[in-house]
C-alpha cells in the first residue's frame, strides 16, 4: 500500500499559442494607360485585269470551251448566223490577262499600353492589449 508521504505531486505547464493580425504596411496598385504612336506597315497586293478583243470570224461546229494559255484566260464568244443553213461562227475571243502588283503601305496608328504603379506606405503602429481595453 502507498502511503501519502510516498506520493509526489507533479506540476505540469501548458503552452498556448495565439495569433493576432498585424498590419506591417499598405500597398496601393493603380494602372496608367499611355498612348504610343507607331506605324503599321503591310504589303498590299493589287490585281488588275486587261481585256483584249481578238476578232476570229471562223466557222466552227461546236462551242469551244473556256481555256487558259499561260497567264491568259480565253473566253470564246459565238454567234449563230442565218445562212441557207445554220452554222456556228466564232466571232471573237476575249483574252483576259491578270497582273498582280505589290505596294508597301505605311500608316500611322495609336496603340494603348498600360503599366502598373505600386506605392508602399508605412503601417500605423499596432495597438497593444491595454489600448484595446
Amino acid at each position: 500500500m502507498i502511503k501519502s508521504e510516498d506520493i509526489l505531486e507533479l506540476v505540469s505547464e501548458t503552452a498556448t499559442v495565439e495569433t493576432h493580425d498585424r498590419v506591417t504596411g499598405r500597398v496601393r496598385v493603380s494602372t496608367v494607360t499611355d498612348t504610343v504612336d507607331e506605324y503599321a506597315t503591310a504589303d498590299l497586293d493589287r490585281e488588275t485585269i486587261e481585256v483584249t478583243r481578238v476578232p476570229m470570224n471562223l466557222e466552227i461546229t461546236a462551242v469551244p470551251a473556256i481555256r487558259t494559255e499561260g497567264d491568259v484566260t480565253v473566253v470564246p464568244v459565238v454567234e449563230e448566223v442565218l445562212v441557207v443553213e445554220k452554222r456556228l461562227v466564232l466571232k471573237e475571243e476575249l483574252h483576259i490577262r491578270r497582273t498582280t502588283t505589290t505596294e508597301n503601305v505605311t500608316l500611322p496608328i495609336s496603340l494603348r499600353k498600360q503599366r502598373a504603379v505600386i506605392e508602399r506606405t508605412e503601417a500605423e503602429p499596432n495597438p497593444t492589449k491595454e489600448d484595446l481595453s
